[in-house]
């Protein structure tokens, strides 16, 4: 869901390919100085108003296995409403790597969930400016990811909590009477799942790639406890990949992974595990669980006759006492800046009925984006848990992870690259944890140093 193979790629290919489209929209912005494509912003957009627009939309997405069944639905109900739009949905298998190359076209519909290989600073060259962050924020959470010099160019389609999905029949059969709070604990859960069940402990989805970057998500609000910990502890923060010593902090997120493989609590070869039969296997209590956002807990639910024993529980990292999750954005919808104003303005119409009417982020097993909204059900195993949502980074360092992450060539959130290397010498037994540690914080701070940022 998450793939993709390195922001600079994207950077490279347009810088060759494509100076009359970024200029097309470029040009926009220049006229139109910090104000929308269009005449309005999306929070003045009101469903109701524009019912006699005409227009055709493409609608890019990863959501592949609802194109022809809820996403159909959609497209009905918000015709009821807006009968002279059209939408066209496209599902792409690998969308993360062929939406970044789509991209570079200027030609690839009107509306698509904005991948993670767009820097910031190259928002305003593909997308439209939906608003400023100070006027959205009043309506809607988790902006941070796609605004740019307080404009925003993105709505998230909804919100993930990170956490562990699992069977808990499974977990029963084992005798694990309670969910594992730190890392110990749940490394001492799979063992007892090994030694008393047929199941599979913990499923890596490794093969898949992409899956990989679940690990990713850990590493920062679960792992610390602190909200701002992504910017202020890793992004600038000193060697924040090394051993605290107490099972926090990022080094814990990747040595529970790296103690499971070597311990023979995964799958037995990753290279051949299958993403799409995984699910039907944790439904059926073949696999114990997996590491990934809360998306994934409706498509366990629903792969096999099994869906009451699926759950969600808390990443197992404990700080000081108290456990944490993270509520970040899931994909963002973004318009295209080089749609006609028209196509713009139901592209607009078209995303803000899907936040406001759809309930997608509810059958998704998402959290809604809206300011105050009533959290889904399953966040009721959450109920002792800090949530953390994602905290905007400083004005004037708003490029400053993903310079750092790109020069590093560690891939958080982007490649899975850690995770993988995580598991590929676990198998082999070598490089120890603590080396590759040691390994992406020279990485780091390298990048660091080009960055500016210094200890």
């Amino acid at each position: 869901m998450r793939q993709g193979y390195g922001k600079r790629l994207l950077a490279v290919v347009l810088a060759g390919t494509l100076a009359a489209t970024l200029a097309a929209c470029n040009k926009k912005e220049e006229v139109k100085a910090e104000k929308t494509d269009i005449a309005v912003t999306f929070n003045q957009i009101k469903l109701g108003e524009h019912t006699d627009l005409k227009a055709n939309l493409k609608f890019l997405t990863h959501k592949t296995d609802v194109v022809d069944t809820l996403f159909k639905d959609y497209v009905s109900e918000f015709q009821k409403m807006y009968p002279n739009i059209n939408i066209e949905y496209e599902g792409i298998t690998n969308y993360a790597d062929d939406i970044t190359t789509r991209l570079t076209t200027g030609d690839w519909g009107d509306i698509c969930m904005i991948p993670t290989t767009v820097d910031k600073n190259e928002l305003k060259n593909y997308f439209v400016n939906l608003g400023t962050m100070d006027e959205l924020s009043k309506e809607y959470t988790m902006l941070s990811n796609y605004s740019y010099k307080d404009n925003v160019y993105g709505i998230p389609s909804m919100g993930n909590t990170q956490g562990i999905v699992y069977n808990k029949a499974v977990f029963e059969k084992a005798g694990v009477k309670e969910i594992p709070k730190t890392p110990e604990e749940f490394l001492s859960a799979l063992q007892k799942i090994k030694d008393n069940t047929d199941a599979i402990p913990l499923y890596t989805n490794f093969a898949a790639g992409w899956t990989m970057t679940a690990w990713d998500a850990y590493i920062d609000a679960c792992a610390t406890g602190q909200a701002d910990f992504a910017h202020e502890g890793r992004v600038k923060g000193k060697n924040p990949f090394a051993d605290r010593g107490d099972q926090t902090g990022p080094y814990a997120v990747y040595n529970l992974l790296y103690e499971a493989v070597s311990k023979g609590l995964t799958e037995e070869d990753p290279t051949t595990t299958d993403w799409e039969g995984s699910k039907a296997r944790l439904n059926k209590g073949e696999i114990a669980c997996m590491a990934l956002g809360s998306w994934s807990i409706v498509q366990m639910k629903d792969a096999a006759e099994n869906g009451n024993d699926v759950a969600y529980m808390p990443f197992p990292i404990t700080v000081n006492g108290k456990q944490y999750t993270s509520v970040s954005a899931d994909y963002n919808y973004g318009i295209n800046c080089n749609s006609s104003e028209d196509n713009q303005l139901a592209a607009m119409l078209y995303i803000k009925w899907l936040i406001d009417k759809s309930g997608f982020e509810m059958s998704q097993g998402g959290v809604p984006v809206k300011v105050n909204a009533e959290m889904p059900e399953f966040l009721k195993a959450f109920d002792k848990v800090g949530l953390l949502y994602d905290v905007p980074v400083p004005k004037g360092e708003e490029t400053l992870g993903n310079d750092v992450n790109n020069e590093s060539e560690l891939g958080i959130n982007v490649s899975g690259a850690m995770a993988k290397s995580v598991v590929e010498a676990a198998i082999e037994g070598q490089p120890s944890m603590k080396e590759l540690a040691d390994q992406w914080n020279e990485k780091w701070t390298a990048a660091q140093e080009k960055s500016g940022i210094t200890h």
